[in-house]
């Protein structure tokens, strides 16, 4: 039997006006878009007229950046995403949480939930958060170490998963004749005690559609690869150049069959920011046009708390100072400074110039060019073993994805790179995953009267 043809899994990642920074100010962006649900309501009906695997909302528990810079507010994305499920039918949903300042239980009732008001199609992307600004918000006065943020997301996401399966799928027995809603033999106690929690469970919220749902995961540092290789089902990544690209997918998908797993279970994602134009010229030129409405002295801040540096340290018209810090002396956001670096280095950029490079996809790939060259490109990665996918970050919105939808997914469509119709109903069904099996079922249930039955 020959095995079906690989395809393409597409997720677009929504940022308000668009991952160009200066893309708010453009004369047919709304500076509000951002607290407006029904902004995000058109852009994920665009991603599901497109047949996307999936839409993405990025979090973090702190005010990021100057707001004079760009939009600066979020909502909640979880809260977000119920808004959505409502809007649309077969679009993934996956939605940013921390494990470091956030508890199992919560959160494991959260994207339970979020998966039973959509049908089945909640994903969960797993960060760690660095920076002492989030910190602080939560009464620390520092970030964990780098080791231990990741210890305990792995722990998190034990636990989590343990929670998701204290109901056995057929618990709810819903007997009106009898009078018996459930089966207490079959909703059990978790009873974890690991080295950052201890949680008795089981969860408030019946198994959902999914069974667990999807985990991603989008650190690059190795103890980010590690968690990735024995957790996550898709991976967001940044990379700039083919080679690593390549180097990254066989290393995971090599960590991943190390971990005992099949590494065809993960599905690896670079980010991709097009920029598209009916030519290749006019391509250049929105780029050109978006790069020059870039404040630079907001920017250069940016990049030097990234660097670790003062932004008098940045002269704009010099490249980066040659003492930089080491990566490891870096305990936050690792892998992403190592690729502002590398960039930098690699093609002897000046500050400006590596602040307009940042300035489009914070060192994601930026491509200008026609939805031919830009499914071109795609499509390299792909047969290329870099990609099993891409993260499709607009610059500008809602336009970009709409170009994007209307006029490069038919043209990996007519290549047979990808779908023309949705044939699943779940987020994992769409990244050809199987639902997990429950690891309680068929075990006796641990005592749950001293919490009380709800039958």
């Amino acid at each position: 039997m020959t095995p079906p043809k690989r395809q393409l899994h597409l997720n677009a990642f929504l940022m308000s006006t668009g991952h160009h920074e200066a893309s708010w100010r453009l004369p047919e962006s709304d500076p509000f878009a951002s607290t407006k649900i029904e902004h995000y309501q058109h852009l994920a009906r665009t991603a599901e007229r497109g047949k996307l695997d999936s839409i993405f909302f990025a979090d973090s528990p702190v005010l990021f950046g100057e707001v004079g810079r760009r939009p600066a507010g979020k909502l909640e994305p979880t809260v977000l995403l119920t808004a959505i499920a409502a809007a649309t039918q077969r679009i993934g949903l996956i939605a940013t949480a921390s494990t470091t300042y956030n508890d199992p239980f919560n959160l494991a009732r959260r994207f339970a939930s979020v998966d039973w008001v959509s049908g089945g199609r909640a994903g969960w992307n797993v960060v760690t958060t660095a920076g002492p600004d989030a910190a602080r918000n939560f009464g620390v006065d520092d970030q964990p170490a780098h080791a231990v943020r990741y210890e305990r997301a792995a722990e998190f996401i034990e636990v989590a998963q343990k929670l998701w399966d204290s109901w056995d799928d057929d618990a709810i027995l819903a007997d009106k004749e009898q009078g018996v809603w459930g089966d207490d033999t079959k909703i059990r106690v978790i009873d974890h005690e690991g080295k950052h929690f201890r949680v008795r469970g089981p969860l408030n919220v019946p198994r959902s559609p999914q069974g667990h749902p999807l985990v991603v995961q989008a650190g690059s540092s190795e103890n980010g690869k590690n968690l990735a290789a024995q957790y996550a089902e898709a991976v967001f990544t940044a990379h700039q150049t083919l080679g690593d690209a390549q180097d990254f997918y066989s290393d995971l998908k090599a960590r991943t069959a190390a971990a005992g797993r099949d590494p065809e279970g993960i599905k690896i994602l670079p980010g991709i920011v097009p920029v598209i134009g009916s030519t290749e010229a006019e391509a250049l030129r929105l780029e050109r046009e978006l790069d020059e409405l870039i404040k630079p002295e907001y920017a250069r801040e940016q990049l030097a708390r990234t660097l670790r540096l003062a932004p008098e340290d940045l002269p704009l018209d010099r490249q980066l100072p040659s003492d930089l810090p080491s990566e490891d002396d870096i305990e936050g956001a690792k892998s992403r400074y190592t690729l502002i670096v590398e960039l930098a280095r690699r093609e002897k950029l000046t500050v400006r110039q590596l602040i307009g490079r940042l300035g489009g996809g914070r060192g994601h790939r930026t491509f200008s060019g026609t939805p031919e060259q830009v499914a071109d490109a795609i499509q390299e990665w792909f047969h290329a073993g870099a990609a099993d996918g891409f993260n499709i970050m607009p610059p500008v919105l809602p336009s970009g994805l709409e170009v994007f939808v209307d006029q490069v997914v038919p043209i990996l469509q007519q290549r047979g790179l990808f779908r023309t119709e949705y044939t699943a109903t779940t987020l994992r069904g769409h990244y050809g995953l199987d639902r997990p099996g429950n690891r309680y079922a068929g075990s006796a249930a641990q005592e749950l009267t001293s919490i009380g039955s709800a039958f």
